[in-house]
């Protein structure tokens, strides 16, 4: 019997268009009532998981920032957190405006940016359908580097890279490699997006990478989870589609990759379910719980 099943956002849960299906909340709050605590496992801010875990009806914990904390959603605060120190994102902004490179700094609640570009204008368009108290928080700033120094904020999730050039982005990697007690996510596959613009439907492609503290995983916090409610990890189900998610799908009791996910993920899944668009959470659940 499986007690608690992790799943990501992104590629997973929601479709193409950001959207969870209305047949997925169905299988998803089903699997809830007979007993199975499902979490949101994602590298969002806390305000756009919470919107999410609501409409799905989890209502106990959500992990955010891929790996970077976990929130308990009846008490409102945190229970775990690793932040980036404010000066280690300075230095990567610096690194950033040296190479002309696209990217935006996550903060507990916030996605800071310096323009609507990739996975910014993604998010800007879902906020577009949604009520005003679901959606992301965007803020646009001119000068991000003097914007952060001169702010009280000191909770940092994440830092995420962007570009449509491969070579610019490798070099970029290379980089950001260098630099100590940081977590480079190594991702080896294009990320692809849709969006609506009227009745077209408008393809949003990069290569992306996110930067967090060292150690932070979602594994981690599921781990720290699990001891936290007395659950075995054999108990776990984890799934997902991209790099951040592959310590999970490899730890958990049954590790789900949804099809089309990154190479390196399917090779370590115990199971592959349909693709984000098949509804492939809600087969997976059908399937195990």
């Amino acid at each position: 019997m499986y007690k608690l099943v992790a799943i990501d956002l992104d590629g997973t849960m929601l479709n193409s268009y950001g959207v969870v299906t209305e047949y997925t909340k169905k299988v998803i709050k089903q699997t809830i009532e007979k007993g199975v605590d499902v979490i949101i496992a994602s590298g969002r801010p806390i305000d756009s998981i919470q919107a999410i875990a609501n409409e799905i009806g989890s209502n106990k914990y959500f992990i955010g920032g891929n790996g970077a904390i976990i929130y308990d959603i009846k008490k409102e605060n945190l229970i775990y957190e690793k932040f980036m120190s404010k000066q280690k994102v300075l230095d990567i902004i610096t690194l950033c405006e040296k190479n002309s490179i696209t990217y935006n700094v996550y903060t507990e609640k916030t996605i800071l940016a310096t323009s609507l570009k990739y996975n910014v204008l993604y998010y800007h368009k879902e906020n577009l359908k949604k009520e005003e108290n679901k959606k992301t928080n965007i803020n646009i700033v001119k000068d991000m580097y003097e914007y952060i120094k001169e702010s009280k904020e000191e909770k940092f999730l994440k830092i995420s890279i962007c570009d449509d050039s491969r070579t610019v982005f490798n070099s970029i990697i290379k980089k950001l490699k260098k630099i100590d007690n940081i977590e480079v996510l190594d991702v080896s596959h294009i990320s692809r997006k849709i969006i609506k613009q009227g009745t077209e439907d408008i393809p949003i492609e990069y290569y992306y990478t996110e930067i967090s503290q060292k150690d932070v995983d979602k594994w981690n916090a599921i781990e720290y989870l699990i001891n936290k409610l007395n659950i075995k990890k054999e108990e776990v189900i984890a799934i997902g589609d991209n790099v951040n998610d592959k310590k999970m799908i490899e730890n958990a009791g049954l590790g789900i990759a949804m099809k089309g996910s990154t190479p390196v993920v399917t090779k370590i899944a115990k199971y592959i379910t349909g693709t984000n668009n098949e509804e492939g959470v809600a087969k997976a659940l059908e399937k195990f719980c």
